[in-house]
């Protein structure tokens, strides 16, 4: 898919001036690749067309810079832009320049195609595997989408990336052992009442994980409280220790304070 752009070069660059753009009703843009960035200036409705077109990573662009002194029109593909998750206004857009003679490497969408596939219908679920699919061509082969028939998917059956149809001048990238679509067998009822009856069952029988941590911590915390007189113990038996050794100290000093006593004595006499 194509489209036109309408760009203006612009001078100012930051956060203020990209607001003060906005009020103006414009939209702050810049245009990279080839060696050069480029600042520009659009309407916001006509990135607006292009997101709403559902292509917006594959469409190839004609961007129209007035004010340009060199490549006024170049080619390009949208690349990133910034939506206002409050209002849904476009804020920013970023735009990369290709060359029509220089192969790309862009992520185009997958598209189902054939209408419901058979094991939908016998009661299977369908499964996006994957939806996009990376590819290299030249700009003028890069298709807005890949096609991928699951109409004649029964359950249990899938497509992988080798096994897409091929696109004219399209390489594709991924693994070829990828799983792109398939469909899925349907979980029966009695099944799942088993997984929830299970599920029941081991939730009454047994008790819980954060439960059972917690009675844990409880016990070793009760062990840590049953140790702690002992520990305290300690400074009462070194006390009794020391004044044991002090009673003994006393009780060789007292035979010496008698002598002493007995010789005052002696010389009064």
């Amino acid at each position: 898919m194509k489209f036109d752009l309408a760009a203006e070069i612009r001078t100012d660059s930051g956060k203020g001036a990209a607001r003060q753009l906005r009020r103006k009703g414009r939209l702050p843009a810049v245009l990279y690749g080839q060696g050069e960035c480029v600042l520009l200036t659009l309407d916001p409705e006509d990135v607006r067309v292009i997101l709403r077109s559902h292509a917006g990573s594959t469409a190839l662009i004609t961007v129209k810079i007035a004010g340009a002194t060199s490549k006024g029109t170049r080619i390009a593909l949208l690349r990133d832009y910034q939506i206002d998750p409050v209002s849904g206004d476009v804020l920013h857009a970023d735009f990369f320049e290709v060359l029509m003679n220089k192969a790309i490497r862009v992520k185009v969408p997958v598209s189902v195609t054939g209408g419901q596939p058979a094991g939908v219908k016998e009661g299977g679920i369908l499964q996006h595997n994957m939806r996009e699919i990376l590819v290299e061509c030249l700009p003028s082969a890069l298709p807005d989408s890949i096609p991928v028939d699951a109409s004649a998917l029964t359950i249990g059956q899938g497509i992988h990336v080798k096994e897409l149809q091929p696109v004219a001048g399209v390489r594709f990238l991924d693994d070829p052992d990828q799983m792109v679509v398939s469909v899925a067998v349907p979980m029966s009822e009695a099944k799942l009442e088993a997984l929830l009856t299970s599920a029941a069952v081991t939730g009454e029988g047994k008790e819980p994980e954060v439960i059972a941590k917690g009675k844990e911590a409880a016990a070793a915390a009760e062990g840590v409280a049953g140790a702690a007189p002992a520990a305290d113990a300690k400074p009462g038996a070194a006390g009794a220790t020391a004044t044991a050794e002090k009673g003994k100290e006393g009780a060789k000093e007292a035979p010496k304070a008698e002598k002493k006593a007995e010789k005052k004595d002696e010389k009064k006499k």
